[in-house]
């Protein structure tokens, strides 16, 4: 009986390593494989359909309660809410964190997810967000300085006191998240905000000085030079291995990559001690430059794509970078971040042309998520669907490719393109599954003028000659791809459909004047759609 008791007790221990091993296992995690990027949750690739809250619309209990029920009306099934140390520490060593489990509980009761953002030290660059008796003792968290050795309203990143206290009060909240939210209502944590030095190249402060004023670390040195083919443009055209001093190695982007190597240096360290407590995913963010800027009018030593490859050689604790895209080249950011080695998720955008650049990010880059900011300024939903907003359409209609769409990315069936009345091509065509799928704008009939601004697709591959196509605004022509093979492309339906359940419905078959006589996929000029084509391909 002894033994047999004694081999029971064996085996639940056995199961709770197990399970705990399990447990640990199953946490969220950021997978980058064949150039598709998923976000593995509960052991499946999770879509995020996000949008981040305005700065000031996530201070209150009240406001969680009345912005979480409109934003998943709206499709929204993730919502990036900021953390910020002022209220998540009002006292030194003491911690408050009801606002935030309200969040937790209002998210969870509504079936939605949150990424937190950290707005510890740094938000915009500036400190803001630190606690007041931060703020206010300069001795104790001293401030970076101007050129003039006035400070700034910026913690300098040679704080040790700064750094010790953003580390210990991170490292509570995902100490408190780890009890808290066994259920994973919250799925990644971005450390900081868009950090950086504004108004100046580089702190000088005497701790700065002194610093800059020595030689690079050797391992920051050896690092880079063990990725000397594969640097940035902007890092290899600076980059002097054979040099001693930050001046010498790298010239006349000294003061931006000195920046960049404190603020990874720093960040590492408070992302390491709050992955010590609770390892979800964590992420960087960064204001672009625009164009003809220079470092010091953009945050200097942000993890930009330009010297991003000093945080990847410094923080080892962060996971992935993502640019926050407010300028007009969508495509072209998102490709920098690619070539960095980077899973695609944008955590802010534009919100008037969101809908557009989702169809992009989701079709072509193959991401895992897009997040509009200022999402909870989009109006409730209207009963007439063709009155709701069109990101909640474009949402609606990924919601219902559901499981299909990660499936599709990670096979490569996925394409997408975005175009403007300012693009300077009036077409572009893409390729998928033996076709040629060719945009343009929507233009009226007969006078054809534009009936909209802007278009995008979506185009989906879910069998041989069968595509699902999520889009507005355009035109499109769909042809046989001549390098696959010589034949004829004809179209042989087009449905409107929406998910009903797990099936399929059709709301609509589109022919006649509303296909061009069967030889055009024309949009609605001004609502996203989902839409299913069959082709079929005959000899000359």
């Amino acid at each position: 009986m002894k033994q047999t008791t004694n081999r029971l007790r064996a085996c639940m221990g056995a199961l709770a390593l197990l399970a705990c091993s399990a447990q640990a296992s199953e946490l969220p995690r950021v997978t980058l494989a064949q150039g598709a990027s998923q976000l593995i949750v509960d052991g499946k690739p999770y879509v995020i359909l996000g949008g981040e809250l305005g700065n000031s619309s996530a201070g209150t209990e009240a406001q969680a309660e009345a912005i979480l029920p409109r934003l998943a009306s709206l499709h929204v099934n993730t919502v990036l809410v900021p953390v910020a140390w002022d209220q998540l520490e009002p006292r030194e060593g003491s911690y408050d964190f009801r606002l935030l489990d309200r969040w937790i509980d209002q998210a969870r009761a509504q079936r939605m997810h949150l990424v937190l953002l950290w707005f510890g030290s740094w938000k915009n660059s500036f400190s803001e967000y630190a606690p007041a008796w931060v703020k206010a003792d300069t001795r104790r968290f001293p401030r970076a300085r101007g050129i003039d050795g006035a400070p700034l309203e910026i913690l300098s990143t040679f704080g040790e006191e700064t750094l010790r206290l953003d580390s210990k009060a991170f490292a509570a909240l995902m100490a408190h998240l780890r009890t808290k939210d066994r259920q994973q209502t919250v799925l990644m944590v971005q450390v900081e905000n868009e950090v950086g030095v504004l108004g100046e190249r580089r702190d000088r402060s005497d701790a700065a000085n002194r610093a800059f004023g020595g030689d690079v670390p050797a391992a920051l040195l050896q690092a880079l030079q063990a990725r000397r083919a594969t640097l940035s443009p902007e890092l290899a055209a600076h980059f002097n291995a054979q040099g001693h001093t930050w001046k010498d190695v790298f010239g006349d982007a000294a003061d931006e990559v000195f920046m960049a190597w404190r603020y990874a240096t720093y960040i590492d360290a408070v992302a390491g001690a709050g992955k010590a407590q609770y390892a979800l995913p964590m992420y960087l963010n960064v204001q672009l430059p625009a164009p003809q800027e220079r470092a010091g009018e953009y945050p200097s030593g942000g993890s930009h794509p330009y010297f991003q490859q000093v945080y990847q050689a410094v923080a080892s604790h962060i996971d992935f970078y993502s640019p926050d895209i407010y300028w007009p080249e969508f495509a072209h950011w998102v490709q920098r971040y690619q070539a960095l080695g980077n899973p695609v998720f944008v955590p802010e955008a534009r919100l008037e042309v969101a809908p557009y650049n989702a169809l992009y990010l989701y079709g072509e880059a193959r991401g895992f998520g897009f997040s509009p900011f200022d999402i909870d300024s989009l109006p409730a939903p209207d009963d007439d669907a063709a009155a709701s907003p069109l990101l909640m359409q474009v949402y609606g209609g990924l919601r219902d490719l559901g499981d299909m769409l990660p499936a599709a990315q990670a096979d490569g069936r996925t394409r997408g393109l975005v175009l403007h009345a300012s693009s300077p091509r009036p077409t572009q065509t893409v390729a998928l599954g033996g076709y040629l799928f060719e945009g343009t704008l929507s233009r009226s009939w007969p006078a054809k003028t534009l009936e909209t601004q802007d278009g995008a697709m979506l185009v989906l591959q879910s069998a041989p000659d069968e595509f699902y196509i999520l889009g507005t605004g355009l035109t499109v022509n769909i042809r046989r791809d001549p390098d696959v093979d010589a034949r004829v492309a004809g179209i042989g339906s087009i449905e409107e459909v929406s998910r009903n359940g797990a099936a399929w419905q059709t709301l609509r078959r589109l022919n006649g004047d509303q296909s061009n006589q069967g030889r055009q996929l024309m949009m609605d000029p001004r609502h996203a759609r989902l839409y299913r084509v069959r082709m079929h391909a005959i000899e000359r």
